[in-house]
């Protein structure tokens, strides 16, 4: 081996990896701990880089709709107006499609919640008058049903609820609500910093990919760099796919559910297939949330058409987790059928929701770049055609 200046610096690169790996593993604890220090330092940003990917997909479609004369291309100003009236655009929308799904779920929930605390207290009410009348009934059994009433009269809620008092104070539940409360605000400071950095990303994004490619060319090999923003395009066009067919997939999916209930003429069609629309953008699984809360709001109406509004959940679940999705996603990112239900089932068991937001555009991209590599090989081996078909 020619132990030149290039090489010399690869063999120190190596040793240094080598002795920084050896004291990670003699100090996996502190490592860990870093680490978390870290992800929380820049768990902002990563939240409004995730938040301006997202956002970027609508905003791309007003600025390509918006000022679209030969003078808007040229004219400073028309540009900034344009960038500036595109992202309004797209945070009015967005923030329009958060209000009118609050503001159509809401109410109902906490009418449901309300209804339910009627009841309960009219029950609690009226047992004793009921036992009565199941007495005069049912003589037969009069010494049971009146034993019953008895004990029923015995309760004391007022030392019950002292005694659930105690407990919440006595265990550590307490400084567990603490703990939450603090994760919960940590969270929301973080998520209205990540939407101020997203909003300054989305105005200076060009500027920001300038700098970010003239950084990268300065100090790796040009052909590494070439091919490292090859990917990054290739990832980029298959989320911003994924983001538009999944989109499109539960608005597809909430007009099944409010055509079938109205057919059905089960209460709460439009609500519930809002919610549905709106939750079955998580993929595959997603929709099932939106069922929970139908399927409750429903109950407290009808419990019969709770039951078959469960029933058409599952028929159409299946149609839209075996036909619906795999076409409209699969389609979007380029993907066979196939290989989205593996996406999504590999991306739940790994990394929960997240990981079904991200295991599908990931794995196109993946079976993008695999498959032009196949492609160039047999190319280059002269295999030929019909041997492979």
């Amino acid at each position: 081996m020619n132990l030149n200046r290039e090489n010399m610096k690869k063999i120190m690169a190596l040793i240094t990896f080598a002795i920084l790996l050896y004291v990670g593993l003699q100090n996996t604890r502190l490592v860990a701990s870093a680490l978390r220090s870290m992800a929380r330092l820049i768990a902002p940003f990563l939240i409004g880089g995730c938040i301006a990917f997202v956002l970027n997909v609508p905003m791309r479609f007003f600025e390509k709709n918006l000022f679209t004369g030969p003078r808007a291309a040229k004219s400073k100003k028309l540009h900034k107006l344009k960038r500036v009236g595109s992202l309004l655009l797209t945070l009015a929308v967005v923030i329009g499609v958060i209000v009118i799904v609050l503001f159509m779920v809401v109410p109902e929930l906490y009418n449901s919640f309300a209804t339910i605390g009627r009841q309960a207290t009219w029950a609690v009410t009226r047992i004793p008058s009921l036992l009565n009348d199941a007495a005069d009934l049912l003589p037969m059994f009069a010494e049971e049903i009146e034993s019953l009433r008895e004990s029923f009269m015995d309760i004391n809620w007022r030392e019950i609820g002292v005694k659930v008092s105690e407990f919440l104070q006595e265990s550590n539940f307490l400084s567990s609500t603490f703990s939450i409360a603090s994760s919960v605000v940590s969270g929301v400071t973080n998520t209205i910093i990540g939407i101020v950095f997203a909003i300054y990303t989305l105005l200076q994004k060009e500027n920001l990919g300038r700098q970010f490619r003239r950084l990268f060319y300065a100090l790796f090999p040009e052909r590494h760099v070439d091919q490292f923003l090859r990917v990054c395009h290739l990832t980029s066009a298959s989320f911003s796919s994924f983001l538009s067919g999944q989109c499109l997939e539960a608005f597809i999916l909430a007009t099944m559910f409010f055509i079938s209930m109205s057919l059905l003429g089960m209460p709460y069609a439009l609500v519930v297939a809002v919610l549905i629309g709106v939750t079955a953008l998580i993929p595959i699984f997603g929709a099932f949330i939106g069922c929970f809360v139908g399927v409750f709001l429903i109950l407290i109406a009808s419990p019969i058409k709770a039951l078959w509004f469960l029933v058409l959940f599952l028929v159409l679940q299946q149609v839209e987790g075996n036909v619906i999705y795999p076409r409209v996603v699969g389609g979007s990112v380029g993907l066979p059928s196939i290989w989205v239900l593996v996406a999504v089932t590999l991306g739940a068991s790994l990394g929960g929701v997240m990981g079904m937001l991200f295991a599908i555009p990931l794995v196109s991209v993946v079976y993008t770049l695999l498959r032009e590599h196949v492609r160039r090989c047999i190319h280059e081996r002269g295999i030929a055609e019909k041997k492979i078909q």
